[in-house]
């Protein structure tokens, strides 16, 4: 599994519980473009990996009949419809993420049986999120394994999106034991960019303790977006950038959502606890600026979203703040040296 694709066995888990309540879930695969049939993997055509976006339209079909917005992360575990959009309203005030991590984690304990709970650890340097319980024992063993480190990434994913920047794994450490294929075990860590350790205590993720003072970046209405189109935002989401210090928390700060402008310098110090002269000569000895920064983050977004969705350049723009695509169109060109159809056509003849 990568950042585009993931098992079929997860839209198997998903009509599996569209047919349990009585839906017909055929319109559903009609709606999402799967022209085959994931319930039977001896079914013709059928395919071991569907698309990040063929996953978002078949989960928001479902989403719209069960009203379940857990993302498939604790199916059954306990977890009650709409559980995760009221955590995420909950944690929303929180002023940096290791305290929403911490709310989240006290939502669950609250609220839930112990199969849902997630546990947060600080040792040392080091902190950790995982799983408090086993995982759901009604699926095959593989479906259990798929699910495992979905779960994992998705929850690894959101965080990121919460603070508006990646968050950079130390280790990732797995209950389970290793898988015997070692090719499986090297796209494991691909997907987390780090090291993968099974036979370990618990399902979780590891990172260093300075991610948790990342100040949250999103908002109501960036919320309510993102749930619209959930999961597929945090299934494109890049984690590769490691950028440490004043210049990952400015980017943080900046975020990757511009679709209602970006935050202000003066709000940038007044987070920051900064004055403007410091915060200018602090990135000037970093060799950037504000202004710099502000644009590699609309860059990065546009390239995100012109490689990962199927979304128009002009929608594009309008997310990128552009009221005029043409001005869009020649940022864009300024960035990378290539119009937004032009990167486009040449990422899509790479894909090929």
């Amino acid at each position: 599994m990568d950042a585009d694709t993931l098992p079929t066995k997860f839209a198997k888990s998903l009509l599996s519980l569209a047919e349990e309540r009585g839906y017909d879930y055929r319109p559903i695969l009609d709606v999402a473009g799967i022209d085959f049939n994931p319930m039977e993997p001896r079914s013709p055509g059928y395919q071991p990996q569907i698309s990040a976006i063929q996953y978002t339209r078949l989960y928001q079909q479902v989403l719209s009949l069960l009203q379940d917005e857990t993302f498939g992360l604790m199916k059954g575990s306990g977890v009650t419809p709409g559980a995760f959009r009221m955590m995420c309203y909950c944690i929303l005030s929180c002023e940096n993420l290791g305290k929403a991590v911490k709310r989240a984690c006290e939502f669950y304990r609250t609220f839930f049986s112990s199969e849902a709970q997630i546990v947060f650890n600080l040792e040392g340097e080091m902190a950790s999120v995982g799983y408090s319980g086993a995982r759901d024992r009604s699926l095959a063993e593989t479906e259990v394994e798929a699910a495992d480190i979905y779960g994992l990434s998705i929850w690894h994913r959101f965080y990121c999106w919460l603070v508006g920047t990646p968050i950079e794994l130390s280790e990732v450490h797995f209950a389970r034991l290793a898988p015997e294929n070692k090719e499986r075990r090297g796209k494991y860590e691909r997907l987390f960019g780090c090291t993968v350790l099974f036979g370990q205590h618990r399902d979780e993720i590891l990172f260093h303790r300075r991610f948790l003072d990342y100040p949250l970046v999103q908002s109501e209405e960036s919320l309510k977006k993102f749930l619209k189109t959930a999961p597929y935002p945090l299934m494109v989401l890049s984690n590769g950038r490691k950028d440490n210090g004043l210049v990952a928390r400015v980017r943080a700060l900046i975020g990757h959502d511009f679709s209602q402008g970006s935050p202000s310098f003066d709000r940038i110090t007044q987070a920051l606890h900064m004055s403007a002269p410091t915060l200018r000569r602090r990135l000037k000895k970093e060799g950037t600026s504000f202004q710099i920064l502000k644009d590699e983050c609309r860059r990065d977004a546009a390239i995100n979203y012109l490689s990962n969705s199927e979304l128009s350049i002009n929608a594009i723009a309008a997310l990128m703040g552009f009221t005029d695509p043409s001005a869009f169109h020649r940022c864009f060109k300024k960035w990378t040296g290539s119009t937004p159809g032009e990167f486009r056509q040449r990422e899509q003849r790479a894909a090929d």
